[in-house]
């Protein structure tokens, strides 16, 4: 598989209003000059270039087969658009994309499963578009069945399907029936536990006892290292890294965390869905008796977050998340039992929280901060600060505890005894 300066542009906003008139209407209107008739107020129908971003932005690589990629990054960095692409489901604005061999794409819940035929029916349609023998499907067809465990459904119409079941019977066969290279976004993020750990398994089984190429993204970054030898890290849509995926994992960690908590509210906001009401300003976390950047994992500390609401009554609540490279380890939040926020007037506020002594290893951390109420994100920042922990020395330690993959990210008080 090779990509050759791929970039992929998509227009903002709504293309049409859905019907000719009103499309005439606003057309007719920005002829003579007019406002359009059907933007909203204060919004400018008809933009400039502006209009336009790039999703993607002159990606190039080349995957070998039976290699296991991970593609790394954050929200809208053009993880997704470029499996599209290497699916053959969009095609690229500019560049190619030349793939040898058959391609399964599992690229979101339920991907190639049509809710009116029966199981046993989504079963054969997939392989025939795959190009498969109906001998061929049949000969994988009670494996698929098994491995999702809709054998009594399996001649019952899709759409009569449990959430649950629709899952598992996507990825079944999108894991089971023959294609040389799979494409997964996201697939071991959906299902029960017991159903993510099969499928975890399956992943490994097709990528490195039957050599198969896999591309899989996936924001569970242990389990991207557990599965992959390769990754690709992505940023505003350009490749900025490739390699092992293990420092693949390191640099997208190093990359996306400064190391400077001062002015956050700077910052660009990339999140979706968030309401833009308040903003945060400035982070700061230490021990109580003490202004270092080092947080003493012993001793009680006290975090603060600074933010800038901007109308009047507005109701939130603030929280932080301290996290490592793989995955989030404690969230503290200014939520009562109730669920219940405070209300700010516009202005800037402070939230102070403390917290008792830290169980972590010697180590830098991340910080997510965010502002929100229930159901509602009002303001976020992913990993916006890292953070310094310190665990001193113990009597009965070889060493300093620092943490690392053998070692986790938790000290837990403990004492061994012979007898």
């Amino acid at each position: 598989m090779r990509a050759e300066h791929i970039s992929k542009e998509y227009r903002l906003g709504v293309i049409n209003y859905g019907m000719l008139y009103k499309d005439v209407q606003s057309w007719l209107a920005r002829r003579f000059g007019k406002s359009d008739p059907h933007a909203r107020i204060g919004e400018d129908r008809f933009r400039d270039q502006k209009d336009w971003v790039w999703a993607l932005r002159d990606v190039s690589f080349d995957i070998a087969e039976g290699e296991r990629v991970g593609i790394i990054g954050k929200n809208g960095a053009g993880k997704s658009t470029l499996l599209k692409i290497l699916s053959r489901i969009t095609s690229p604005t500019e560049g190619v994309a030349k793939i040898k061999g058959r391609v399964t794409s599992l690229l979101e819940v339920g991907t190639g499963v049509h809710g009116e035929p029966t199981g046993r029916e989504n079963i054969y349609l997939n392989g025939a578009i795959l190009g498969m023998k109906k001998l061929e499907i049949s000969r994988k067809l009670d494996e698929i069945v098994d491995f999702a465990e809709i054998s009594k459904f399996i001649d019952t119409p899709v759409k009569r399907y449990s959430s649950g079941m629709y899952v598992r019977l996507a990825f079944a066969v999108a894991a089971h029936l023959d294609s040389e290279i799979l494409i997964a976004d996201e697939v071991l993020t959906v299902g029960d536990a017991a159903f993510q750990k099969k499928a975890m398994g399956k992943m490994s089984e097709l990528s490195s006892g039957k050599g198969r190429t896999v591309l899989f993204v996936s924001h569970n970054m242990s389990a991207v290292q557990t599965l992959c030898n390769q990754g690709l890290v992505l940023q505003s849509g350009q490749l900025v890294f490739t390699g092992d995926v293990q420092e693949c994992a390191k640099f997208y960690s190093n990359e996306k965390t400064p190391q400077d908590p001062g002015d956050l509210g700077s910052i660009p906001r990339v999140a979706e869905n968030c309401t833009g009401e308040a903003r945060i300003l400035t982070f700061t976390m230490h021990n109580v008796d003490s202004s270092s950047g080092i947080v003493n994992a012993d001793f009680p500390s006290v975090a603060e977050i600074t933010f800038e609401v901007l109308r009047d009554h507005t109701s939130l609540g603030a929280a932080f998340i301290i996290s490592d490279e793989f995955h989030r380890l404690a969230m503290f939040h200014s939520y009562d039992r109730n669920g219940l926020v405070s209300v700010f007037e516009k202005g800037i506020h402070t939230m102070t929280c403390r917290i008792e002594p830290l169980p972590f290893l010697s180590g830098k951390y991340n910080i997510t901060l965010a502002l929100s109420r229930p159901g509602i994100a009002v303001d976020l920042l992913e990993n916006a600060v890292s953070l310094d922990i310190h665990l001193p020395y113990r009597e009965g330690m070889l060493g300093e505890y620092k943490r690392s993959a053998a070692n986790g990210c938790i000290f837990v008080e403990h004492h061994w005894e012979k007898s």
